[in-house]
């Protein structure tokens, strides 16, 4: 009787017969100079193809050097040569143009593109790129409430990441120290009427509700997860990258000491903020370009937000961190 798997194709051991390699055409490689699309005569050719990777070239070459305006319009002439079936080159050069417009300080026109990004996003790749995007445009304009909403949602998107958490965590702080005159978060008159364009859903309007103690409440959950997560990670660094991760920990750790949370609010936040730390888990969440349809991702309030406010830490440590943090500031 053959135990199966035991016995073998005689094919296996047969030789492997000389294969017929057909001679290979003779290949010229083309040779550019240096910065050849910036000639004028680039253009002067009926291949939308070349004239858009001319154009694209020339809006890169422009904001490596500073000549953002330039850039600009060389992008925007770019766009009208991009096939409709080139996402990846559309999109790129949309997020061009919407920092163009952000180093330029046209606000407005920044968020436009970024909006059309928006629309065009189809995985999740395209939503981190998106949100780093709104993140840096809002950082520049002041705006901190729509930064904050951006950063949560980088968070829902990339638990794991300890710099986002980091990034809303100071992003709380300054917030803190913008307002602590008046105990309810109010954006200023620059960013209110942007604000009131890009606020639409339940969880942005609670958000522009928070008073002084809820955002002071968020910084030391942030800066909590941010240090949770960089002490899993320090044990797999070395190098500069350890050094990073060093110098971020003691800027966690001096937030905190602003922050001067009780001891038993650190342990209740630890306790919430460390409950999905679980390697296999976070391996599971890996979601890096998977599409949007099929990805369920949870908001903040719903993965952590509530189960802090759960703890009661709020009542029994909110009150009086105002005026410890005006006096330490």
């Amino acid at each position: 009787m053959e135990i199966f798997g035991s016995t073998f194709d005689d094919s296996v051991f047969s030789e492997v017969r000389d294969r017929v390699s057909a001679p290979l055409a003779s290949y010229n490689a083309k040779f550019c100079e240096p910065e050849w699309f910036c000639k004028s005569s680039a253009l002067d050719t009926d291949d939308p193809l070349e004239k858009q990777k001319v154009l694209k070239f020339r809006g890169d070459l422009a904001v490596r050097q500073g000549k953002y305006q330039e850039a600009l319009d060389a992008y925007s002439s770019c766009l009208d040569w991009i096939a409709d079936n080139n996402l990846t080159i559309r999109r790129d050069v949309l997020e061009g143009m919407a920092r163009c417009c952000t180093k330029l300080r046209q606000g407005d026109r920044a968020l436009e593109y970024a909006d059309l990004l928006s629309k065009e996003a189809s995985n999740t790749c395209h939503l981190t790129s998106l949100l780093l995007l709104k993140v840096s445009i809002y950082q520049q304009f002041g705006y901190l409430g729509s930064k904050t909403l951006s950063l949560q949602q980088l968070c829902s998107l990339l638990p794991f990441n300890p710099w986002h958490w980091n990034n809303l965590g100071q992003t709380c702080l300054q917030l803190l120290e913008r307002d602590t005159t008046t105990g309810l978060y109010c954006p200023k008159k620059s960013e209110s009427a942007e604000e009131q364009n890009h606020t639409g859903t339940e969880e942005e309007q609670e958000e522009a509700e928070l008073n002084v103690d809820k955002i002071w409440l968020k910084a030391c959950m942030c800066f909590i997860r941010t240090r949770l997560l960089l002490r899993i990670l320090r044990q797999q660094q070395s190098s500069f990258v350890l050094q990073r991760t060093e110098n971020t920990l003691q800027t966690t750790d001096e937030a905190l000491q602003r922050l001067n949370p009780k001891e038993m609010t650190l342990q209740a936040l630890s306790e919430v903020m460390s409950d999905d730390l679980i390697p296999e888990k976070m391996r599971e969440d890996y979601q890096d370009g998977e599409s949007l349809l099929s990805v369920r991702l949870q908001t903040f309030r719903e993965r952590w937000w509530n189960k802090v406010l759960l703890t009661g830490v709020l009542e029994s440590d909110g009150c009086k961190n105002q005026t410890q943090l005006n006096a330490k500031s």
